[in-house]
């Protein structure tokens, strides 16, 4: 029996998901309801749609954005536990970055580390 599985998360703001999502080269629709097996739905913030028709999505509970899958029906290029790493990485990214241009510095250089890190290089002129 299928059913909708609910992944805790770190990701507490929208946006920076959503540039994490679209950055991986994965479609999104905001706000609606993820379909699984046996016509379950569950409304969620961030909805990714897969190919077979059961969808990922991201559900905010109060706290945080977790994800929720029928995980039997899991169609993504990366297991569940390769995929959150890659999308709370992300997420991580898009925060320094907003919060950085927030205060005034400005991207000059971002590297993909062989270790899988990201090293990102800010900058800020005072004039």
């Amino acid at each position: 029996m299928s059913h909708f599985s609910q992944v805790k998360t770190q990701i507490r703001a929208l946006e920076p998901l959503q540039k994490a999502l679209t950055n991986l080269g994965l479609s999104w629709k905001p706000a609606e309801s993820a379909k699984s097996d046996r016509g379950q739905t569950v409304t969620a913030e961030v909805v990714i749609p897969q190919e077979n028709g059961y969808d990922i999505g991201f559900k905010w509970n109060g706290k945080e954005y977790e994800l929720v899958a029928d995980m039997h029906y899991w169609q993504q290029p990366w297991n569940v536990e390769s995929f959150l790493n890659k999308v709370s990485q992300g997420y991580a990214i898009q925060t320094v970055m907003t919060e950085s241009e927030h205060k005034g510095f400005s991207l000059t250089e971002q590297k993909q580390q062989e270790d899988g890190s990201v090293r990102l290089v800010l900058q800020r002129w005072h004039g």
